[in-house]
């Protein structure tokens, strides 16, 4: 599993921060219903995330579970080393919330995402997941039409010889694939199969599906 700098692929424009900054306001309006204090795990996020973002919600500490430590500047946010797909070190229920941004599209195969999904409802007693839609025509992280319908071979082709949105170039054939099989787009159906019984929210850009987020626990 390979979670990068969530940072980097979202986009620092006007059309990038603009639905970022929506998104959270969807997550405040569930997070006024949670009693505080209270704390939530972010898996595969960044104490960056949050400060870019601007939250300062009194009573929420947040713990950032990543494979890499990152240090905080902000006192309610911490950063621990973690895998997303097995976290043991948690209990059951023992967050109120489990936030994840962006990521679950980040673990190469389906059974890699399946085990995420699994683990992030058996430790929040609610959750808040967002995934770009496989079927947007812009691919997030390449920014190149339709990148996820081509060929893989010439994918791992193109960004060996020059960069492709904000991957490469990587020259290492090995390294190349990494990057191209690391990102596992999901449907709208794979979410709902991955979290049954959820909300499931569609962010739309231009009247496109651009992205999911599914929740589930809040009143």
């Amino acid at each position: 599993m390979s979670l990068k700098d969530k940072v980097y692929y979202q986009g620092e424009g006007s059309i990038g921060r603009s639905m970022r900054l929506r998104r959270l306001q969807i997550f405040l309006d569930l997070l006024e219903t949670v009693p505080k204090p209270c704390r939530i795990l972010d898996v595969g996020g960044e104490p960056a995330y949050w400060e870019k973002l601007g939250f300062d919600v009194p009573g929420v500490h947040i713990v950032c579970a990543n494979l890499s430590v990152r240090p905080s500047n902000l006192p309610f946010v911490e950063n621990v080393q973690g895998d997303a797909t097995a976290m043991p070190e948690y209990a059951d229920n023992s967050f109120d919330i489990v936030y994840s941004n962006s990521v679950i599209e980040h673990l190469f195969t389906w059974e890699n995402q399946a085990k995420m999904a699994a683990e992030v409802q058996r430790i929040g007693q609610r959750y808040f997941v967002q995934t770009p839609n496989r079927y947007f025509p812009i691919e997030p992280h390449f920014l190149f039409p339709l990148w996820q319908f081509l060929p893989k071979g010439l994918r791992v082709s193109m960004i060996r010889r020059r960069q492709v949105g904000f991957v490469g170039p990587v020259p290492d054939l090995a390294r190349a694939r990494k990057e191209v099989e690391e990102i596992r787009l999901l449907t709208r159906g794979e979410m709902k199969t991955l979290f049954p019984g959820a909300t499931l929210l569609t962010e739309r850009w231009k009247g496109l599906a651009k992205s999911f987020m599914v929740h589930k626990g809040f009143e």
